[in-house]
């Protein structure tokens, strides 16, 4: 699914366009025990439960697919009998009225879901009458001839609010807050079938983790059956390490400097696009050859990507890199760098010291607080002399 198909079903997800059917939940504490359970039509709730799950509901749904929102494809072996996705299709063909399937689905999840505290399990039910669109991309409402027909789950961690005081209208008066139990927003959740191409596809299921970095690989495995991806922090270390092992000893500044400017240059170009960028192994090595690394650094490369990454793995772009800043970090030091102006930073052997240099032009802030810094106009030999304006590297790298 990309940005436009999540953001069509998202928009289901409100009262004036709502599709859900039916919505189960079932609250289990700490100890792995079902304490209480919710079964019903979603449209007998109260405008105010409605709208605090519509929330839920469109959280689920939020983030950068690649890193919060994943999607992932059932192996051919989950699809026959006794499979992760011919369950799922039961459950969403039962819509959710088969007690037994919905209990059974609340067992796996108790199962599998490694979560020590109090959490709250939603499964809803909706069908989608998907408009058809007219060649300048208006919805025709009344030109639809297809309905996707999906459930999803969200799984939400139940906490006891903070212990304060408050107002007490009745009495007038200030005393000491009630704590109660609440719904937090969700931990995981996965929609069930995908919608790509505006169509319902059930070879496929759309998950969502708040930490992008634990994507929680135990439950996809066990509950979806799906081979979980690299988690978007997995994707930086894999890729730094790909990094750092072909180049080697040629690791240097300068050369990594073109490789994340070439990586935002080319997400910067794409940015309006629906699906993020993705690059796979053979991509990754082309962008090593546009940044000058040799074809000898390169011999090994496929080997490498495999130990690192994983044979079939794909990196998203926006994972393996930052185009809000450039970090430069020595043990002692930390300088973070618009991507724009990384070219102002440059490494210099001065006094036979390995330094980075980096201009002090215009004005210059110490602690919030301006400062001049002498010389307005100093020679190239003033400059590089000058101790304020050099940081210097304790690592190998020049």
């Amino acid at each position: 699914m990309n940005k436009k198909e999540i953001s069509e079903i998202k928009k289901q997800f409100t009262p004036e366009n709502c599709s859900l059917t039916r919505i189960c939940g079932c609250y289990v504490d700490g100890e792995k025990n079902k304490k209480t359970e919710l079964k019903e039509a979603f449209l007998s709730l109260s405008e105010e439960e409605m709208f605090k799950y519509f929330e839920i509901f469109r959280k689920s749904l939020s983030g950068t697919i690649g890193k919060n929102l994943m999607n992932m494809e059932f192996p051919l072996e989950q699809e026959t009998e006794g499979g992760t996705q011919h369950f799922l299709m039961k459950l969403r063909e039962s819509k959710l009225t088969d007690d037994a399937l919905v209990e059974s689905f609340y067992d796996k999840i108790i199962e599998n879901y490694d979560y020590p505290e109090n959490y709250y399990i939603i499964l809803i039910h909706g069908v989608y009458d998907i408009p058809g669109k007219s060649s300048d991309g208006a919805e025709m409402f009344d030109a639809s001839d297809e309905i996707y027909e999906h459930i999803m789950c969200c799984i939400c961690p139940v906490k006891l609010s903070k212990a304060g005081l408050c107002y007490n209208a009745e009495t007038n008066s200030i005393q000491d807050r009630i704590r109660d139990w609440i719904v937090e927003l969700p931990d995981v959740a996965f929609l069930f079938p995908q919608f790509n191409d505006r169509s319902t596809d059930i070879h496929g299921v759309l998950y969502y983790s708040k930490n992008a970095n634990e994507l929680r690989d135990i439950f996809i495995d066990e509950l979806l059956g799906c081979t979980a991806p690299l988690s978007a922090g997995g994707q930086r270390d894999s890729f730094n390490a790909l990094v750092e092992d072909t180049l080697g000893d040629d690791c240097r500044y300068d050369t990594v400097l073109s490789i994340h400017e070439k990586l935002n240059d080319l997400i910067e170009s794409q940015k309006d696009e629906p699906e993020p960028v993705v690059l796979t192994k053979s991509e990754v090595k082309r962008l090593f050859e546009e940044c000058g690394v040799e074809d000898e650094k390169l011999q090994s490369f496929d080997e490498q990507y495999e130990i690192t990454a994983g044979e079939k793995s794909s990196l998203v772009a926006s994972n393996i890199t930052n185009t809000k800043r450039f970090e430069i970090k020595t043990p002692d030091v930390v300088v973070h760098v618009d991507p724009e102006r990384a070219d102002l930073v440059e490494t210099r052997v001065i006094d036979g010291r390995k330094c980075l240099v980096i201009p002090m032009e215009g004005e210059v802030e110490l602690n919030g607080i301006r400062v001049h810094t002498g010389n307005e106009n100093p020679s190239d030999d003033e400059f590089y002399d000058n101790t304020d304006t050099e940081t210097e590297e304790t690592s190998d790298g020049e």
